[in-house]
């Protein structure tokens, strides 16, 4: 892991971003990419150049002034960090800088359920989260004793889906994390019997998968994976996803986002 893009609107929750991924990047000797987003309005972007020239110099001399005391924290010493400021869309600027940079993880402070303005609002965190092509980690709390030991990676065993197991597997086993693959089965959503359960992992294990898959139930994916984490006192949650369908198979809708938003746990989503 050599590099981490962190979106920040320095709220108390980009902190904690940014407190995560210095965490990590000690650990694994990684640059962090400390981005933030000018918000600009429509008419300001529509306006002429010589119109919003100096309306963008002051937005700009204000957002470096907010970066410099951001950045000033003693968790960074020894962190090599580098801060840019754009002023596009939120989702687009950072998948360029992911690709640019080559970038192996995303950090992004989550507000949840709470009502909120800013760089993670709405569309923009749901964005990231389902159609990134680089893993996302979504942090809710101070990241104090931050340590991924024991990760739950929720999967619907389709074979297309082998490929987001593949790459969680690489970055958790990297940061020296264990997974447990687990399957939700829930009442009247494509129900499945343990047979069937059986044949799905004997073709995502041939498919290039794992036959290590916990089968549990839940009304819903959410409550089964969360109840699931709470007894194998699991550090974090992952998930994969589907920019078109949400999780592939079973998963679908927003699923992937509605786990981000519930879970009190830091939860990492990886496109299928």
């Amino acid at each position: 892991m050599k590099n981490i893009i962190i979106p920040v609107d320095f709220s108390i929750h980009s902190e904690y971003a940014l407190k995560t991924g210095a965490i990590l990047a000690k650990k694994h000797d990684a640059t962090l990419h400390v981005l933030h987003m000018l918000e600009l309005s429509d008419s300001l972007i529509s306006q002429s150049a010589n119109d919003n020239k100096n309306e963008m110099m002051f937005l700009l001399a204000l957002t470096q002034k907010k970066f410099e005391p951001f950045l000033d924290k003693g968790f960074l010493e020894g962190v090599k960090v580098e801060a840019l400021i754009k002023h596009h869309k939120v989702y687009k600027e950072v998948d360029a800088l992911a690709e640019k940079v080559n970038a192996d993880l995303i950090i992004m402070g989550s507000h949840g359920l709470m009502a909120h303005e800013g760089i993670f609002a709405g569309s923009n965190a749901e964005k990231m989260v389902r159609n990134s092509k680089t893993p996302v980690l979504t942090i809710k709390s101070d990241p104090k004793n931050f340590d991924l030991k024991n990760v739950i990676l929720a999967t619907d065993l389709s074979t297309k889906s082998v490929a987001a197991y593949k790459k969680a597997k690489s970055i958790f086993s990297s940061m020296g994390s264990s997974i447990q693959l687990v399957f939700v089965n829930r009442p009247h959503h494509n129900f499945i019997s343990t047979q069937e359960f059986k044949e799905l992992t004997r073709e995502f294990k041939k498919a290039g998968g794992t036959s290590e898959v916990e089968f549990i139930a839940g009304y819903t994916v959410e409550d089964g994976l969360f109840e699931y984490a709470q007894d194998a006192q699991a550090d974090c949650v992952a998930v994969s996803t589907n920019a078109r369908k949400g999780i592939s198979h079973f998963f679908k809708g927003s699923i992937s986002e509605d786990v981000a938003n519930h879970s009190k746990l830091p939860v990492m989503s990886f496109k299928i």
